[in-house]
């Protein structure tokens, strides 16, 4: 599989759609619940889609009445594939980085503040 999609070039847009249809952000990173791509044709997404639903990357649901009539594209086992091969990889965080996105996760209710002074 590897050795296919090194051989296929990957546009950026191409694959902020993908990422962005799998719930992804630009690093390929995140809970991967949906998969679904709407778009109309005539746009300049469609177009994108049609060239991965071309190479096997994307299906495509042709005129989808709960979407208003426009198509819907879900990325393939080989699109997942494609977002793991061509995100880049996330920058370098510091120490000090890597605690604040610690307390973004972090539910607690209290400031940063309180959370670095150890309400945890």
């Amino acid at each position: 599989m590897a050795d296919h999609l090194a051989s296929v070039a990957m546009t950026k847009d191409e694959l902020n759609i993908l990422q962005h249809s799998l719930g992804l952000d630009q690093h390929g990173r995140g809970d991967s619940r949906r998969n679904h791509f709407v778009t109309s044709e005539g746009s300049v997404d469609h177009r994108h889609c049609m060239a991965l639903f071309n190479r096997g990357l994307m299906t495509r649901t042709v005129g989808f009445a709960l979407a208003g009539g426009s198509d819907v594209f879900t990325v393939t086992g080989a699109g997942r594939e494609a977002v793991k091969a061509y995100s880049p990889a996330p920058p370098k965080l510091t120490r000090s980085q890597q605690r604040y996105q610690q307390f973004l996760r972090y539910d607690g209710g209290v400031t940063f503040g309180e959370y670095l002074r150890g309400w945890r």
